[in-house]
């Protein structure tokens, strides 16, 4: 989406549709009241990063929230990414959240459904649900494009949202990923984030089906990537995160590797799918997640040569 003046709304899409490659991260969420508890973390992502994703819940876990986190880094001039996940706000919740985060100077709205209460510590919290992923977009839309509410009721100014949505290429039915790829981009997507992409292949094959429907023009493609603590770390994620396929191949290598130095097998894991996946056609950009460590999202970066990054 871009300005009347004809500029994106956001330094990320600025950066995208410039034709850069892009590189987004994840902060996830403190449990504590110190604002400096966001903005160390987030330092060390922005040094490195074209956005940082606030974490919404993840996980159905309770914790800052991302809407806070989000007016917090613009507080200091950081580029973040809102995610905003339906489970738990109703309609008029989540749209009176929108319109406050554009308020803070919040541009880029990351749109999911969100994990069942039962993946979280809370398992008894009432589920909401008034929307799904693809009904969000939507309404974010109309409120950018329309500057109504749901209601008809007419927003005075605005917002200017670069809309994004989370899509897995990794679970089956495979043909239908694209297929709800492009529901999500009818909806109103125009940046995606995937899931840890982890088996390449697959990938592969996701990305030529999505080019041979041409979506990877209506839409920038940020593929998930993250480094793996150990080969248990990696066990664990397979059997416990939905959504997460991490192949024999990869796990085996952890293994093989004394338990002193798997974390930095697992961080040169990570460099080596960024290096494959920015030679796969239709593929913008990387979100890197790397949960509470921050410090090696600089040192794949680096090392992934994706440094410097745009000034634009």
């Amino acid at each position: 989406m871009q300005t009347e003046n004809g500029k994106p709304c956001s330094r990320l899409e600025d950066i995208l549709r410039a034709g850069h490659f892009a590189v987004t991260a994840e902060l996830n969420p403190p449990d504590s009241a110190d604002p400096e508890d966001v903005f160390k973390a987030a330092k060390v992502l922005a040094e490195v990063c074209d956005g940082i994703n606030a974490v919404d819940a993840s996980g159905a876990n309770c914790h800052t929230s991302s809407v806070a986190m989000c007016a917090l880094l613009t507080r200091v001039g950081f580029e973040p990414v809102y995610q905003v996940t339906c489970r738990d706000r109703n309609r008029i919740a989540l749209q009176g959240d929108m319109l406050g985060a554009a308020a803070m100077g919040v541009l880029n709205v990351l749109c999911l459904t969100g994990d069942d209460v039962t993946a979280g510590d809370q398992p008894e919290a009432k589920r909401v649900f008034d929307f799904d992923s693809i009904q969000l977009l939507r309404t974010a839309r109309t409120m950018r494009d329309q500057g109504v509410f749901l209601s008809g009721r007419k927003i005075t100014t605005p917002p200017c949202f670069f809309l994004g949505a989370v899509v897995n290429p990794f679970v089956p039915p495979y043909d239908w990923r694209p297929q709800r790829l492009a529901k999500k981009i009818a909806a109103g997507a125009e940046f995606v984030q995937t899931q840890y992409c982890f088996d390449i292949p697959r990938f592969k094959e996701y990305m030529k089906q999505v080019r041979d429907r041409g979506l990877h023009k209506k839409v920038f493609i940020l593929a998930g990537v993250g480094p793996l603590k150990s080969a248990k770390s990696a066990e664990y994620m397979r059997e416990k995160i939905p959504g997460v396929i991490i192949p024999d191949l990869i796990i085996d290598r952890l293994r093989k590797t004394p338990t002193e130095k798997q974390q930095e097998e697992g961080k040169q894991i990570c460099i080596e799918i960024i290096e494959q996946l920015r030679e796969i056609e239709g593929v913008s950009g990387v979100h890197i997640m790397a949960y509470r460590q921050e410090e090696l999202v600089v040192d794949i970066v680096k090392k992934a040569g994706l440094l410097p990054r745009p000034i634009l």
